[in-house]
């Protein structure tokens, strides 16, 4: 995807950068590849593929959710910042928390940030269940792009979504993660309230938006230590 045909496919979600926003994605693209070579960031280098599985996928979460209002988002395991990064150049409105558990990433996180002048956006190095943990009821929209299992994600992230906010898991397949998920959504009381499913344009591969709404507070016995919830989750 070149840059006049990422500019065409984002008119079609309705959006429409400005010249500050794609210099900034430029910039961005520059860091995560100079980075990239000291830390593993991502396998995806080529600056087509970048703004095509990276930046414009990050962007497909405008399919579920209204970006233009002003809200409070946590990025579970952002990692190379997909998509909170990508998010906050694009929809500087949003208020947007960064977490990764491994403090290399957070320190080019943090450069990413100083060096695209970025306000309204931290960063956290913690693990998504002790964050939650301390964070209950915060976030209007807590959001995973491609992390865990949904049933993981949401027992160790949904402690910090608010009541009637939403947890979003952006993912490829998801045949058999849905249908093992549902019981430990419905005791988080949570519910599943759509699912997107698209392909990516040009190369076409799969992608799922799910939207799961918090109806009312989590149970104080949730999150519980990742690795005693991942032994439980079929492989």
């Amino acid at each position: 995807m070149n840059k006049k045909e990422f500019l065409e496919e984002l008119s079609k979600l309705n959006i429409n950068l400005t010249e500050k926003q794609l210099n900034q994605l430029d910039k961005f693209y520059k860091l995560l590849i100079s980075w990239n070579e000291k830390i593993n960031l991502t396998t995806i280098v080529k600056e087509e593929d970048v703004f095509l599985k990276h930046f414009y996928d990050s962007l497909t979460l405008i399919k579920a959710i209204d970006l233009t209002k002003d809200l409070k988002v946590l990025d579970v395991g952002t990692g190379a910042g997909f998509p909170g990064i990508v998010l906050k150049i694009v929809f500087p409105n949003l208020k947007i928390t960064l977490l990764d558990s491994l403090n290399k990433r957070i320190n080019y996180l943090n450069e990413v940030i100083k060096e695209l002048e970025l306000k309204d956006i931290e960063t956290i190095c913690s693990r998504s269940e002790e964050y939650s943990k301390k964070h209950p009821e915060e976030y209007d929209i807590v959001v995973s792009r491609a992390v865990a299992h949904l049933r993981i994600l949401s027992e160790i992230t949904f402690s910090s979504v608010k009541v009637n906010g939403y947890l979003i898991a952006m993912k490829g397949n998801i045949d058999f993660e849905l249908e093992e998920s549902k019981d430990i959504i419905s005791k988080l009381n949570g519910k599943i309230e759509n699912i997107y499913n698209f392909n990516l344009p040009f190369e076409f591969s799969q992608r799922n938006i799910i939207i799961i709404k918090k109806i009312n507070k989590t149970p104080n016995i949730y999150p519980r230590e990742y690795s005693k919830i991942k032994k439980e989750v079929k492989k």
